[in-house]
């Protein structure tokens, strides 16, 4: 048996015991329920010890003692028997997909009202059965985000393995990375850091430079707020090749958060903290001091972004002298910077100067 047909196995087998346990409820004569964590943001730690978001003890129960319980639960059952399906076809859907196949299922309560609803049933199940939705076959509407630089890996595709270098055999739009990480095996690499970039632009401007070939550097795109799967393979690129993980961004609140995203994780997927949060990446992206330093240009923050950095202020993602500066520096100062606005010093200001002097400071050079 493959891995791949091991992996289906086990993600069936642990979705049917899920079912099964309904069934078993019924015959002890007790009311059918599932039992979670509370997914509100009052139910979310910040766990010292691994640095990352986790949910705390706080349960919550979907039971078929009232009305709508009994509807969460039918809709699971009817899920939870789509998705084994899908698995033993080995097949695959979309999060939206799922949504709309639920229209045609022979009982109206099984349909869902809409996409948040069967999202987070999808999340439910993952917790509850200790299953990624990734080893559902489920995948995300949007397409995956890129990277680009000396690495040699082996990927499994529908057509069998293909090896690939992610910078001599691939366009300058890079190596796209696959809905499930997992199934990519690194074979070799010459690369001394990953370097994960919030925009496009910045991206571009980096490759056109040469900065990954001059650096040794794997340059990923994280297209904003980072997906599930860009988080991955960047946690693994850090553990299995032990590489450095910095994080470039903007000079914003929101932006501060894509980096607290990839380094401790993120509320939504609290569950998958340890899978997905790389707690080593260090932040080498704009800073409110380089606004002042370099005279960048700039926009004033809003009303959201003040609110945001005082809540950041708050943040146990944040807490240390260097965000607390920052974020103060910045509240001080009223303003906000683009990773772009290096380019008012020349487009190749960021990648002969900027960069390396930072990169250099911080020992990753």
């Amino acid at each position: 048996m493959s891995d791949t047909q091991d992996s289906n196995a086990e993600a069936r087998e642990k979705l049917v015991d899920l079912a099964a346990e309904f069934y078993d409820q019924f015959e002890r004569g007790e009311i059918p329920e599932m039992r979670l964590p509370t997914r509100t943001k009052s139910n979310i730690v910040f766990d010292e010890d691994k640095q990352v978001w986790v949910y705390g003890d706080r349960e919550s129960t979907r039971s078929a003692n009232s009305v709508r319980g009994a509807r969460k639960l039918l809709k699971a059952a009817y899920t939870i028997e789509f998705l084994e399906r899908q698995l033993e076809e080995d097949r695959s859907s979309t999060l939206r997909e799922l949504y709309y196949l639920s229209e045609s299922w022979d009982n109206e309560e099984a349909q869902f009202n809409g996409q948040d609803e069967s999202n987070k049933l999808v999340e439910d199940l993952e917790i509850v059965s200790d299953v990624k939705r990734e080893d559902f076959h489920m995948r995300p509407e949007e397409s995956g985000a890129t990277l680009i630089g000396p690495l040699k890996i082996r990927e499994q595709t529908r057509r069998g393995e293909r090896v690939i270098h992610c910078q001599k055999d691939v366009g300058e739009g890079g190596y796209q990375i696959p809905n499930n990480p997992d199934t990519i095996e690194f074979l070799d690499h010459e690369t001394d850091f990953v370097l994960a970039v919030e925009t496009g632009g910045m991206r571009d401007r980096l490759v056109e430079n040469g900065f990954d070939t001059e650096y040794n550097c794997l340059v990923v795109h994280l297209k904003g707020q980072p997906a599930r799967a860009t988080r991955r393979i960047t946690k693994r690129l850090h553990d299995e090749l032990d590489l450095s993980v910095m994080v470039f961004t903007d000079s914003d609140p929101w932006s501060y958060r894509i980096f607290g995203s990839v380094s401790y994780g993120s509320i939504k997927s609290a569950h998958l903290s340890e899978y997905l949060a790389t707690p080593e990446a260090r932040f080498v992206g704009i800073r409110p001091e380089d606004i002042v330093e370099y005279d960048l240009p700039t926009d004033p923050l809003s009303d959201s972004d003040i609110n945001a950095l005082e809540s950041e202020l708050e943040d146990p993602r944040f807490q240390d002298e260097f965000w607390t500066e920052q974020i103060e520096l910045q509240l001080e100062i009223g303003k906000k910077a683009e990773q772009q606005a290096l380019a008012a010093r020349g487009l190749d200001f960021v990648t002969d100067t900027y960069l390396p002097e930072r990169l250099r400071e911080m020992g990753v050079l």
